[in-house]
């Protein structure tokens, strides 16, 4: 408990800290003026999604290699955060389309590929918990190593076609690199909401151990 709440004491320290970083240390974007600040928490959201899918395809693997039941839990939790870091995203970007490009949405590579990406792990938490136990874990996880497929497409979409999204600003070539303020300041995001990801997904995992416990020891009594 004392881990978990100086964990969770750090994190709200972050935020804080994050929050500084975005909207007074960094400097304003040339182009696009203070509407760029929600880079700092966009670009991270989407970073621990990758993370989370990452996550549930390992854990896919080895519930169907090993068979123990851990796997699939720690897959269906990350799979969880994956989607809401997802949806988090998604919605952090329409409110930085709006101003730059004059609408909400275009079906742009990026933001199609990152549908589809968002459709198939819902499509996994749906078959999760609609199928019988057992066979939803294992139709699950099949759900899970395929749809991670999409995420490496997603991330080079817009590299391998013409699209409205901004060029990559690390490892994008000579005009797309960032000023060292807004480099530190993502890269403390990033970090940052990696480490939340990590918490979230420990406590996520407690509370599963926690109710598998609670319906073994409800089974027994049934049975005695």
């Amino acid at each position: 408990m004392r881990i978990n709440n100086l964990t969770l004491g750090l994190i709200a320290a972050g935020m804080v800290a994050a929050l500084y970083l975005a909207f007074l240390y960094a400097p304003t974007e040339a182009m696009m003026g203070d509407v760029q600040r929600i880079f700092y928490f966009h670009v991270p959201m989407a970073w621990v999604a990758f993370l989370a899918f990452g996550v549930v395809f390992a854990g896919s693997v080895l519930y169907l290699w090993k068979g123990e039941e851990r796997w699939d839990r720690l897959a269906y939790a990350a799979a969880h955060l994956g989607v809401i870091f997802t949806s988090l995203n998604v919605v952090t970007g329409i409110l930085w389309a709006k101003p730059i490009w004059g609408t909400w949405w275009v079906w742009d590579p990026r933001l199609t590929t990152t549908t589809v990406l968002w459709i198939i792990y819902i499509a996994y938490l749906v078959v999760h918990n609609a199928a019988e136990t057992g066979r939803g874990s294992h139709f699950a996880a099949v759900f899970g190593i395929v749809g991670f497929v999409d995420v490496p497409v997603v991330y080079m979409s817009i590299r391998w076609w013409r699209t409205m999204h901004p060029a990559p600003v690390i490892a994008g070539g000579s005009d797309s690199g960032l000023a060292p303020s807004m480099l530190f300041t993502l890269l403390f995001s990033v970090g940052l909401f990696t480490l939340f990801f990590v918490y979230l997904l420990r406590q996520s995992l407690s509370l599963s151990h926690l109710e598998a416990e609670v319906e073994r020891l409800s089974q027994e009594e049934r049975g005695g």
